[in-house]
């Protein structure tokens, strides 16, 4: 995680750097600042902080991987990683969802922007309890 949160407070840096030289510009050019690029450069500096920031709190608190040693070797990342979904249509149900909230919102339908935000918590619910198997009762109980 070392290189990660390295990576990102980079990014944040050169996207500070260019807020503030974007807001300058802006004003010297027209005589006031373009907000909406400098709030965008803006959050993009805060988003990269965040990623950085917990990538920086992590790595506090975990093992060195193999990546992150100067003396780490290929085989040293080997062997299983996780489980990985063979294959699921609960993302595309997710995404229909989410296109249907969306439409409500662009077409102001507050029915069927609702509609769409029930149906993309369903979709979410079923995509985070997919594999999920709970624990089963028997008779022995």
């Amino acid at each position: 995680m070392k290189t990660e949160w390295r990576i990102f407070l980079v990014i944040a840096g050169f996207l500070l750097f260019a807020t503030v030289l974007y807001g300058a510009w802006t004003a010297g050019e027209s005589g006031r600042v373009e907000w909406v690029g400098t709030v965008a450069l803006l959050l993009s500096f805060l988003l990269c902080s965040m990623c950085g920031g917990f990538f920086w709190f992590v790595s506090r608190r975990i093992d060195l991987r193999p990546e992150d040693r100067a003396d780490g070797e290929i085989a040293d990342g080997a062997g299983e990683i996780g489980f990985f979904s063979p294959g699921s249509y609960w993302p595309f149900g997710l995404a229909l969802a989410a296109a249907i909230a969306g439409l409500g919102l662009v077409f102001w339908q507050f029915w069927l922007l609702g509609l769409g935000l029930v149906a993309v918590v369903f979709g979410a619910c079923g995509l985070l309890f997919e594999y999920y198997t709970g624990t089963r009762r028997t008779a022995e109980h």
